[in-house]
């Protein structure tokens, strides 16, 4: 494989299973040494397999232990990093979760939890790389400063009922990535965003767990697959390296054409 991101260190937030994995496991087999960011003790050995898979597969990853929601973790976690390694040069933004609940029986305990990981987890990290990548300037790794991939959702333009707290979390996604990627465009720092989905993580596990509930899933992405995690992992290399060097404030949909209006292929 081509090693688009060698000597670049990257933290995955959310890296012990899904997405993030497979986020960390592309990096790496792009020569990204990655940090494994997990958010509790009971995640670490999920963490651990994660870098071991990358070690055995010659990569080079640790693991770290941070909830992305506290402001405390979150700088201690870049202060670390940053000095074991030097620097940090790619950010991909992933921890997210959901806590489902019809409207109007959803607690305000379940809004903010979803938006202190989803949303505010996002900001605190971004914040805290954009300050190093400020600091370090262009250091001859990439064309940039440092990149940032958030992890978004089709779901910051497809409305979801029951799902208030998730869909307005990637809304605020979408627009906070592209303010600051406004923001410091000038700075040769590039801020993206991928948007999956439906990828199979165990997130969304029951919506393809039986043949009847993947057809039914089926009926919503015209490519007629559900994605891999393998499918955001690799959109995530290729926007963190300078083969997307003018790409800056974009979601990239991931998606097998979901936000397509299915519902209107066979002329509605």
């Amino acid at each position: 494989m081509d090693k688009k991101l060698k000597n670049q260190i990257a933290i995955v937030t959310g890296a012990s299973s899904g997405i993030g994995a497979g986020c960390a496991r592309e990096l790496a087999y792009a020569g990204a040494t990655v940090v494994v960011n997990y958010p509790v003790p009971g995640a670490k050995a999920m963490a651990e397999s994660v870098v071991d898979e990358i070690a055995a597969n010659g990569g080079s990853a640790v693991s770290y232990k941070c909830d992305v929601s506290k402001e405390e973790e979150v700088q201690q976690m870049f202060s670390d990093i940053i000095g074991q390694y030097g620097t940090v040069d790619i950010l991909i933004n992933n921890a997210g979760l959901q806590k489902d609940a019809p409207f109007t029986e959803m607690t305000l305990e379940q809004w903010n939890y979803v938006l202190s990981v989803n949303l505010t987890g996002q900001f605190l990290c971004a914040r805290e790389a954009i300050k190093e990548f400020l600091r370090r300037g262009v250091n001859g790794k990439s064309k940039s400063a440092g990149k940032i991939v958030c992890m978004s959702s089709v779901h910051e333009v497809i409305p979801w009922a029951g799902h208030a707290n998730y869909a307005a979390s990637k809304g605020g996604v979408m627009l906070m990535m592209k303010t600051i990627a406004q923001e410091f465009a000038p700075k040769k720092i590039r801020i993206n965003s991928i948007a999956p989905g439906a990828i199979a993580t165990p997130i969304n596990h029951s919506a393809w767990d039986t043949q009847a509930h993947l057809q039914e899933l089926l009926k919503l992405i015209p490519q007629k697959r559900v994605g891999q995690v393998e499918d955001v992992g690799k959109a995530a290399v290729w926007l963190s390296s300078d083969d997307s060097d003018y790409v800056n404030g974009t979601t990239l949909f991931v998606d097998g054409g979901m936000t397509l209006y299915p519902g209107f292929e066979d002329n509605g």
